[in-house]
């Protein structure tokens, strides 16, 4: 699956890098309708709603994910989402 180059290229959420399938299903359960959303979401915010959703933790995996697809949909370079992981560890040392 080719994924967007930049923000402006996205037209759902499996367009964004490192959104498959699963992800983009979240989202929705989530109330995020549209990709461009995302650029106005916290990352941690999502994160906990779909715990409390699903009714486990997920795996802070998930959450690094949201933030590399929230800062791309907010203009920064596509990067993989274990890029993020070392600053959730700062940002959110409990998880």
């Amino acid at each position: 699956m080719v994924k967007a180059a930049t923000h402006e290229e996205v037209l759902q959420f499996t367009d964004i890098p490192n959104i498959g399938n699963k992800m983009a299903e979240d989202f929705t359960k989530l109330g995020v309708i549209n990709p461009e959303q995302l650029a106005k979401k916290d990352a941690f915010s999502l994160y906990s709603q779909l715990c409390k959703i699903e009714g486990v933790r997920q795996d802070p995996c998930v959450l690094d994910t949201y933030l590399a697809a929230i800062d791309f949909m907010n203009g920064a370079p596509a990067q993989p989402w274990w890029n993020y992981t070392k600053m959730r560890k700062r940002k959110y040392p409990d998880i």
